[in-house]
């Protein structure tokens, strides 16, 4: 595939239907592009924005400028975690050593500010362009303002990217037009990691984790990387005694944070799963993960948790 969309694999019904909106010049003003994290969703958008300002071909100056966020009429907007009376993005928050115990939100605030830049006149181009990352994380104040905003959209163009789209209001999603987003298949995966130069040898549980999603791929791996060795090994081992789950419990307090903790979750139910421990220990994680989200003491729900899973 070439062009604009030249640099995109594995997604070609995407493709089609974003190629045609912008071949005829009919476009929705708000798009879902609903699908799994890490499969293109983000590139896609990108693509989309620059056929739109280029209408409908290809420019490097409005490539660099909306890849570097710094079009005047591009406004993109993420998860942020709320720290000191500010919003800090993801990247912002890990740079200042903030705690990130729960996921990062979608804010009442940033959606007002949505609000306010569509209702602007652009400066360059014929419209304002919205991207909204992870859409399902919008609290439900946020959630209501959104869709006054959709049903009001004047001449602006808004995406939403999303992961789990049955999370968001069945009015929002009525209101954007569908582009659905595939996970890959290997040799997709193949060509797409081939591609940024990041074809590598992986265990058998971050590939499950990734499933089909090349970008996710190269998260968990991050993630993995991180870790400090000992801990996992531990892990997979599983205490057997009182005092060894404790320890345990303490070392992963103290060395990891809340959001690393959550991701420990699934490679260790992913690991569990493979080595065919059942179904209890995965069931018994997925209640240490609620207790985490709902703020429970860290140490004293992992301290439960480990003493329930020790090997008999």
């Amino acid at each position: 595939m070439t062009g604009l969309f030249g640099d995109l694999i594995g997604q070609p019904l995407a493709v089609d239907l974003l190629e045609a909106a912008l071949d005829q010049q009919r476009l929705a003003p708000a798009y879902l592009f609903a699908g799994p994290d890490g499969v293109g969703r983000r590139l896609t958008a990108l693509r989309f924005l620059e056929g739109v300002l280029a209408a409908g071909g290809s420019s490097s100056r409005e490539r660099r400028r909306l890849v570097e966020r710094n079009h005047p009429d591009l406004l993109w907007v993420e998860p942020t975690f709320q720290h000191q009376g500010r919003l800090l993005s993801r990247a912002e928050a890990e740079e200042a050593g903030v705690s990130r115990r729960t996921p990062p939100q979608l804010r009442l605030e940033q959606i007002r500010g949505v609000a306010r830049f569509l209702a602007r006149q652009p400066v360059e181009s014929a419209r304002g362009m919205v991207v909204i990352e992870a859409a399902e994380a919008m609290a439900e104040a946020a959630a209501n303002a959104l869709l006054k905003t959709l049903e009001e959209p004047g001449h602006g163009l808004l995406i939403l990217l999303t992961a789990s789209p049955e999370r968001l209001l069945s009015t929002i999603r009525s209101r954007c037009q569908l582009i659905r987003f595939l996970r890959l298949d290997s040799a997709a995966m193949h060509q797409v990691l081939e591609r940024c130069g990041a074809l590598a040898e992986d265990s058998p549980e971050l590939l499950a984790l990734a499933a089909g999603s090349p970008g996710a791929l190269l998260d968990h791996r991050q993630r993995w990387s991180a870790l400090p060795e000992d801990l996992t090994q531990r892990l997979k081992q599983r205490p057997d005694q009182p005092m060894e789950a404790l320890a345990l419990a303490r070392d992963l307090c103290e060395t990891l944070d809340g959001e690393q903790q959550l991701w420990l979750i699934d490679w260790w139910q992913q690991q569990l799963w493979t080595s065919g421990a059942g179904e209890q220990p995965l069931r018994r994680l997925e209640t240490l993960r609620r207790h985490l989200l709902s703020f429970v003491q860290p140490r004293l729900a992992w301290e439960v948790a480990l003493l329930d899973l020790r090997t008999e």
